[in-house]
């Protein structure tokens, strides 16, 4: 790199930013289309000689961060300067904004290191969406489109580091029988943050904000300054509970309270932001006004130097943000840039749910009366899927759901708070259960000791799964045995539970998946299989037999078997310290005492993923984790296309050899 030319890089040119379209998505022959970015911001400019410099919107220099990403485009000895964002992808093959920001922290304590120590981390991937400069002729004055057909021509030598963001005109989508409704679907299918609509004719603005780039955000961010922060409690005591939140108001400039954000973070992001924060400690608060006491009770005052992003979903007339959840810190944004939202602007996401947080509806769930409470209530801040949607998918799935729970008591995982709240592991049916609700009572297993029992609810009609989901029971875990009459039935499954440990995923756990299926096969079973809706999957047979200890017999069988024809990629213990590397085939779901993710069930992942049946052909055909994995919506559409994959479970049961 010294032997280059910095000299010769194009001058910065202060990016063109796009401005919110108010909820309505242009549409007509003048307009093109791209996907809306989740990553830095970013400017790649490339002297004559191949020096490549890369900065952020804020002319800070990113080239050492990023540095994988210099000298990658070779353009024959001419200069360039590319308008673009630098992403990173996470393991279900979308762009990760959390996965940039642990990222960031790192490159960040990579600084103290010596100076002969490499960053080698998560790869990233500059994608181009504007040319400002190609040779020595300025493109600034140049209509989108000219500038458009020249980036496309550019030489892409390694796509997997630099490549061109995807854009189509009005009349590329109209000559397919489509529209820019149906490209912003495409765009939520796979993961982006919405869609910005260009105008075709329109020059590059530096620093504007004009109405020729126009976004429509799926989720409404917000950049914010953390002003304050709260000490957990409960689980999170020693830690950073919440962060209280600013902005500038546009009209004056003051420094106003936003409101504060208490979701989102992971354990390491608690701890930096600690660590961050408590250097900047002050006495009073920094707004031009005073926040209410209420907001503010626990608070530690702190200047306000830090940026940092969040998902919400109201901003209120009050001038409040609610339903928030925490992105991560900016380091490539300022202070001085951060400027409230305007109160009583269109949402551009989905219409606010009918009844307002801590109102309850009265609603009809078969043949029962429910009352429901705060549908909109955030369980997955990072997708801004409510309560409503949850208890909107669980009576959709219920016809394909109910043969999977019917006798079988139900081990809820509650997340009254969201996934990133904490989270209730309850056997017994919780206090305010309806009367009408069924329930077994059974002597307890495992450490509880004999002598106790335990009063299981059984959710074997949509009542009673609506029931469920009201109290944000997400996740739905059942043994492989049934009752009878309060009496334990001898299981009717057999379950091989494919974990992948550190360094494997999904796709291990397909190949271990189909070797397992022609064990099974060649032993006169039929396999089913599904994932598990967190990172690996399970395979079902149907069985018979008497003997309740035989199933975990013979899967333990099969698993050290597996374990010995390929000890580097498969193992049949437990140990962590065994299980880096390889698929851990845990055999030990089969014991009575344990449970398993119920077909159709929801997880508590940072997404509202499921546990989804797949076809055996998807199994052999995976070749990447986003193969495997699917939402609550995907799932309702997969059950329309093919039913239940597992409903041939009961029916081809058959002897455990």
């Amino acid at each position: 790199m010294a032997a280059h030319d910095a000299s010769r890089v194009p001058a910065w040119v202060e990016p063109m930013l796009a401005k919110a379209d108010g909820g309505r998505l242009r549409s007509g022959a003048e307009w093109a289309y791209e996907y809306k970015l989740d990553g830095y911001r970013a400017a790649m400019r490339i002297a004559p000689d191949g020096t490549t410099v890369l900065t952020s919107r804020n002319n800070i220099d990113f080239t050492a961060e990023f540095a994988d990403l210099a000298g990658v485009l070779d353009l024959g000895g001419q200069a360039a300067h590319l308008d673009g964002e630098v992403v990173v992808y996470g393991d279900d093959g979308r762009i990760d904004f959390e996965l940039m920001q642990e990222r960031r922290g790192r490159w960040v304590r990579h600084q103290s290191a010596p100076k002969s120590a490499k960053f080698d981390d998560v790869p990233v991937r500059f994608l181009a969406f504007d040319l400002l400069q190609l040779g020595e002729r300025s493109l600034l004055k140049e209509p989108y489109d000219e500038r458009r057909r020249l980036l496309a021509g550019l030489p892409m030598p390694d796509p997997y580091r630099v490549s061109v963001v995807r854009a189509v005109t009005f009349d590329e989508l109209a000559a397919d029988r489509r529209t820019p409704a149906d490209f912003l679907a495409d765009a939520a299918s796979a993961g982006y943050e919405g869609v910005v609509a260009k105008l075709r004719s329109s020059a590059y603005s530096p620093g504007q904000r004009p109405d020729s780039w126009l976004k429509h955000p799926l989720i409404r961010t917000q950049e914010v300054i953390v002003c304050g922060w709260r000490p957990g409690q409960r689980s999170f005591t020693g830690t950073l509970g919440g962060l209280l939140l600013g902005a500038h108001d546009p009209a004056t400039g003051d420094l106003v309270y936003l409101g504060d954000v208490g979701t989102g973070f992971s354990q390491a992001a608690r701890a930096d932001l600690m660590a961050q924060l408590q250097p900047l400690e002050r006495r009073a608060h920094p707004f031009a006004s005073t926040p209410p006491r209420e907001d503010t009770v626990r608070a530690r005052w702190v200047e306000p130097r830090l940026v940092g992003e969040i998902v919400y979903r109201q901003f209120t007339r009050a001038g409040r943000v609610r339903h928030t959840a925490w992105r991560g810190l900016r380091a490539d944004k300022k202070p001085d840039d951060v400027l409230a939202p305007r109160a009583g602007t269109p949402d551009p996401v989905a219409p606010p749910a009918p009844e307002p947080v801590g109102q309850k509806i009265t609603v009809q769930a078969g043949n029962r009366q429910l009352t429901l409470s705060n549908l909109d209530k955030v369980l997955y801040p990072a997708d801004g899927f409510t309560k409503g949607e949850v208890i909107n998918y669980y009576s959709r799935i219920a016809p394909v759901l109910l043969p999977h729970l019917a006798g079988r008591p139900v081990t809820f995982i509650r997340y009254p708070d969201g996934v990133d709240g904490e989270k209730w592991f309850g056997k017994n049916v919780p206090r305010g259960a309806p009367s009408w609700l069924r329930t077994v009572r059974l002597a307890g297993t495992g450490s509880r000791g004999s002598g106790d029992t335990i009063d299981y609810p059984l959710l074997d009609d949509l009542p009673a799964l609506v029931w469920a989901a009201n109290i944000a029971a997400l996740e739905l875990h059942v043994p492989q045995w049934t009752v009878d009459a309060e009496t334990r039935q001898p299981p009717d499954r057999l379950v091989f539970d494919l974990d992948p440990g550190p360094g494997t995923s999904v796709v291990d756990c397909a190949r271990v998946a189909e070797r397992l299926h022609d064990i099974l096969v060649a032993d006169g079973l039929t396999p089913y299989a599904k994932t598990s809706g967190s990172k690996g999957m399970q395979l079902y047979c149907g069985i018979r037999t008497e003997d309740a200890t035989a199933p975990s017999a013979y899967a333990k069988r099969l698993a050290q078997q597996l374990a010995r024809e390929t000890p580097d990629s498969v193992t049949a213990l437990m140990a962590k310290a065994q299980r880096a590397g390889r698929v851990f085939v845990d055999w030990s779901q089969n014991n009575p005492a344990k449970t398993t993710v119920a077909p159709y069930s929801l997880r508590g992942r940072d997404h509202p993923t499921v546990s989804t049946p797949v076809t055996w052909d998807e199994v052999r055909a995976c070749r990447h984790v986003n193969h495997l994995t699917f939402t609550a919506d995907e799932v309702l559409d997969r059950v329309v296309d093919y039913g239940d994959l597992l409903a041939g479970l009961g029916e081809n049961r058959a002897p455990l050899p």
